[in-house]
């Protein structure tokens, strides 16, 4: 065999050794998870829970209504949102009417102190918060009863700050599968891992703070110093000399129906994101999923370099382990979730290409773009 065939062997190799090896954590660490009870810890801290909205989402009234069931001594909900004539607005004053005993504020304004939208939006309910302990949720997170028990059975000594990536849950239409795809056995499986070796990265699904790690290391602002204010978390955490740290278990999003276009918009977005903000990192990702190893593995089939009944064994164990993290953890494993994981695969070097060959993206009807860091008002 020549040095070419030799490469292609290492190539399928060393890709088909780290898929099997995170998804191998991810399992076990999930496993040992769903084996603990969450006790309630000695001291339950108050906490505030800011949930910024905007708009009507899939399953909305659900997943805010989650947020005044929790089994909790003593924390509060402040609601944040922009426009007072959003149509939000009507659902979380009828969720307070219905929940007196549970402390909850509707804040409205918009705080322009950077191109994030999401951000500026917290940034009323952050200066306001009643408690020193904060959670930073999305409204499209369903938030299980013992939410912020899991959140806090996490923290330790080091940690500056503790997050959930998204988990999709209850898709609707093989578009919806295709995002469960990227955001369950790909990217939290990939978060979960990094975590598991003490890498963690903040996630802004769910983020829970200690007040003064962040307004000692400049305050909420300082969270606009990236696009995406996850990223700049991570960074200020981790240059104030703590860590981040992921939960056990993700907690679910609702996904419903979806179209291939919103999945792409969004998949784009976070891909240029990662792009300027974790560079590094970024440039693995063309590879790391199963086109390529699995298009090598069968040209080396093909030219009679490897049987070519080893290619085949090569995709039915690649994908095969994406189907035991799934039914392992619970997660999202109909049929449809295998084709979903083929066109997630297919879809992972063309949309590597698109981030790299363009910076501009929509969030929330704003026009963003991450190379002028310009924030610049949608048609």
């Amino acid at each position: 065999m020549n040095i070419l065939a030799w490469a292609g062997i290492a190539f399928c190799a060393a890709t088909a050794f780290i898929q099997f090896v995170t998804i191998a954590i991810v399992i076990l660490r999930g496993r040992i998870a769903v084996g603990k009870l969450y006790a309630k810890p000695a001291v339950t801290p108050a906490i505030s829970i800011l949930r910024p909205v905007c708009g009507l989402e899939n399953s909305i009234e659900r997943t805010l209504r989650s947020g005044f069931e929790l089994d909790y001594p003593e924390y509060e909900l402040v609601f944040c949102v922009a426009n007072g004539d959003d149509p939000i607005v009507p659902v979380v004053e009828k969720l307070m009417a219905e929940y007196p005993q549970v402390p909850a504020r509707l804040l409205v304004g918009d705080d322009r102190v950077s191109i994030n939208p999401k951000l500026n939006n917290l940034v009323k309910g952050w200066k306001t918060a009643r408690h020193d302990w904060i959670v930073m949720a999305d409204s499209n997170v369903l938030m299980p009863h013992d939410y912020l028990i899991r959140m806090l059975s996490r923290w330790s000594p080091t940690t500056g700050l503790v997050c959930s990536p998204p988990l999709g849950s209850e898709p609707d239409g093989i578009a919806s599968e295709v995002e469960c795809a990227f955001l369950n056995t790909f990217q939290a499986r990939w978060q979960l891992a990094a975590d598991a070796i003490g890498n963690g990265f903040a996630q802004g699904k769910s983020m829970l703070w200690r007040r003064e790690y962040l307004d000692d290391n400049g305050g909420i602002e300082a969270l606009g110093a990236e696009a995406a204010e996850d990223a700049a978390a991570t960074k200020v955490i981790r240059g104030a000399g703590r860590h981040v740290r992921l939960v056990e278990l993700p907690f679910p999003q609702p996904l419903g129906r979806r179209t291939f276009r919103a999945v792409w918009s969004r998949q784009l977005r976070w891909a240029r994101l990662r792009r300027v903000t974790f560079p590094v990192f970024f440039s693995f990702e063309l590879i790391v999923g199963g086109f390529f190893p699995l298009l090598v593995a069968l040209a080396l089939g093909l030219f009679d370099v490897i049987p070519l009944w080893s290619a085949a064994l090569l995709a039915v164990a690649w994908y095969g382990s994406e189907v035991a993290l799934a039914i392992s953890l619970g997660w999202t494993s109909t049929p449809k979730q295998v084709l979903a994981w083929i066109l997630r695969d297919v879809a992972l070097p063309f949309l590597w290409v698109a981030a790299v060959s363009g910076s501009g993206f929509e969030w929330r009807g704003n026009l963003m773009n991450v190379k002028e860091d310009s924030l610049v008002e949608a048609d």
